[in-house]
């Protein structure tokens, strides 16, 4: 390896993740922090868990309810 060119290597680098996990790693980031790990995904845990970032969930259900709303009323005949 050439000197002076290399991100300095953290042998116990932490990352923590927002269920309070905390996994220790080599990397060159000395503290990172994640919103799911492999001990709160659902893949890993066989259990769902709804992640909503701004609302987008609801944001969906709004236009899926409007849409059927629409389905079901009647449409107005021009004369």
């Amino acid at each position: 390896m050439k000197k002076d060119i290399h991100p300095k290597y953290y042998e116990n680098a932490e990352i923590k993740c927002a269920c309070g996990n905390v996994i220790e790693v080599g990397s060159t980031i000395e503290n990172a922090s994640v919103e799911v790990c492999s001990a709160c995904h659902p893949l890993y845990t066989g259990k769902q868990k709804l992640i909503d970032k701004a609302g987008r969930v609801e944001k969906f259900k709004e236009r899926a309810s409007k849409t059927e709303a629409k389905k079901t009323t009647p449409a107005k005949t021009k004369k």
